[in-house]
């Protein structure tokens, strides 16, 4: 997946940790539990993109004068058609959650940088505006997820 995105991965002994490895021990299947994940964690980063606010509820940077004049829509913050909300997806794999977006300019947004000399706002600094990851309430929803999963599989 081009652009930018996050993976969910289970490390070290977390809670979410306990209970993938519970819900694997008693199931042998994490897709329906990541799949559920992943509409969930979908639905809050595309609403993230309302709230202009990162994960960590931070709102977004400002937009720059230079951005403003070229903007037909100057009310929302990474927002013209809705092309970068709209290309949020998630990806199951083997026992994996991936979500992103293949937009090339995602990453840009994401962890901010230098643009190009060559593009349409040459050499211009683009501050970070982080529109993925888990918030602490979005962590909560997916132990929620997961228990209740592993409920059905006991």
């Amino acid at each position: 997946m081009a652009g930018t995105h996050i993976k969910v991965e289970a490390k070290g002994r977390t809670a979410i940790t306990k209970a993938l490895n519970s819900l694997l021990k008693q199931s042998g299947n994490l897709t329906p539990s990541l799949g559920d994940i992943g509409e969930y964690l979908l639905k809050s980063t595309q609403q993230r993109f309302i709230e202009q606010q990162a994960p960590d509820g931070s709102p977004w940077a400002e937009l720059s004068s230079t951005t403003l004049e070229r903007k037909q829509r100057t009310d929302r913050i990474l927002t013209e058609s809705g092309t970068l909300a709209s290309s949020i997806h998630y990806q199951l794999g083997r026992n994996q959650l991936t979500l992103g977006s293949n937009e090339e300019y995602a990453a840009m947004q994401q962890f901010g940088g230098i643009t190009s000399p060559f593009s349409m706002m040459p050499n211009q600094d683009i501050p970070a505006r982080p529109f993925l990851g888990i918030a602490p309430f979005e962590r909560a929803e997916v132990i929620d997820i997961l228990q209740h999963h592993l409920a059905k599989a006991l």
